[in-house]
């Protein structure tokens, strides 16, 4: 390291003492490379996935010329290497980061591999949704006895992918209720990989992971009135922001899953709202009391805003109201513009409106954290709201072109006003 070739130089200058640059020098030999440690990782993790596959691939290959119970034998091998592996880890390596996330992911697809190949020996009826639950099940005590963060996210995926098999695909025999429970068994897991080490590469694809698999699956639970749905996703992107802004990940970085999500999802949702089509067809719809207490689009669109109410509380209690993001509280705000859409036409004048304010609150912000990113995000929302007026009023091409002329120089003129700012900060 450049440092240690400094040292003799520093200590001839009497800018450090001979006992200062021995420690200096133990220090830092003694310290281990980090970037080495991630890449041994990596590599683990590979190697476990590749040799697990060409496991599979062999056995797939001679499959029908073995017998019942050489079937049977070949169906534990891979379980048992498995097992093996993960126990000499915990008994010889249980301090080595690569042996323990490699052997996890091993196991991890070995359970799954002999799950099927039993399944398919002793013809044992069952759906893809059934085979899913059943490996994530016996796969979930491998995060916490391993404390493989890796098969932590593998368990993520696969809970997603059961969730969206039974309520997506076979839509619609039922609705994966299971799911709340199987995703809340890997909170304390990443609540302790949050507390050890909140800025660590698995807590930011922790956060990605969790969020997107909250909303691919919260689109499951939509099978008797799927405007409500609309509520639901603005509380659930809400909480996202709520939640990514909060003391929870304050240690890590506030660019993680939950803030970009939660916006860009508010943004999404807002914009789609702010067409006319959606409005009309929302007053034409029936809709009785007695049915919306009991759809499962209202109840969990209760939960999520009765979370956004405490998240926001809490929020409230710490900080002055004008730091609170637009992103917090635009939830707030559709609640009574959805009500009140369902019986009259102006709630499209308040979406609108409130997309506006949305974008114009943002470059504020963006603008007094001297933040480009920021600041060209609050634009980008402004545009993008004129852009779908563009196909949905009856202005002349000529009123049009201005709009996004004005758009293109207020784009040209924030940045400017911000470089300029920034270079006179630097003098």
């Amino acid at each position: 390291m450049s440092i240690l070739n400094d040292l003799q130089e520093l200590e001839s200058a009497g800018v450090i003492s001979k006992d200062t640059s021995t420690r200096i020098e133990s220090y830092y030999k003694s310290k281990k490379d980090p970037s080495t440690n991630k890449l041994f990782v990596v590599f683990g993790i590979l190697g476990a996935i590749l040799v697990g596959l060409g496991i599979i691939l062999i056995i797939a290959h001679n499959w029908d010329e073995l017998s019942r119970g050489l079937k049977t034998g070949t169906a534990f091998l891979p379980l048992l290497v498995g097992q093996a592996l993960c126990s000499f880890t915990l008994l010889k390596k249980h301090q080595n980061i690569a042996w323990k996330e490699g052997s996890a992911v091993f196991l991890f697809f070995a359970v799954g591999a002999s799950t099927a190949l039993i399944s398919q020996i002793y013809n044992i009826p069952g759906d893809l949704s059934s085979y899913l639950l059943t490996w994530m099940i016996l796969i979930l005590p491998l995060v916490y006895v391993m404390r493989s963060s890796m098969v932590s996210l593998l368990y993520i995926i696969g809970t997603t992918y059961f969730a969206s098999e039974t309520g997506y695909w076979d839509y619609p025999i039922g609705i994966p209720y299971v799911f709340w429970p199987m995703i809340a068994a890997i909170v304390p897991h990443y609540y302790l990989l949050l507390k050890k080490s909140p800025n660590s590469n698995f807590v930011r694809f922790h956060n990605w992971f969790i969020a997107l698999s909250l909303t691919v699956v919260l689109g499951t639970f939509s099978n008797q009135m799927d405007e409500l749905m609309f509520l639901a996703y603005t509380s659930l992107f809400g909480l996202f922001h709520l939640f990514g802004t909060s003391k929870f990940l304050s240690k890590g970085t506030s660019k993680n899953g939950y803030t970009l999500l939660g916006s860009m999802g508010t943004v999404i949702i807002l914009l789609i709202l702010s067409f006319n089509e959606f409005w009309e067809h929302l007053i034409k719809k029936e809709m009785f009391l007695s049915e919306i207490i009991v759809a499962p689009e209202f109840i969990i669109t209760i939960i999520l805003s009765v979370l956004d109410m405490v998240f926001l509380y809490e929020r409230f209690k710490s900080s002055s109201i004008k730091r609170i993001s637009p992103f917090s509280v635009a939830f707030l705000v559709f609640i009574p513009i959805f009500i009140i859409g369902t019986f009259s036409s102006i709630a499209v004048f308040l979406i609108n409106f409130l997309v506006l304010a949305i974008g114009i609150l943002t470059i504020r912000d963006g603008s007094n954290r001297n933040h480009l990113g920021i600041l060209n995000f609050g634009l980008l929302i402004v545009a993008a709201l004129i852009v779908c007026r563009f196909f949905d009023t009856d202005l002349s091409f000529v009123i049009r072109g201005l709009l996004f002329v004005l758009v293109g120089v207020g784009f040209f003129f924030a940045n400017y006003k911000m470089i300029r700012k920034r270079q006179g900060n630097e003098w």
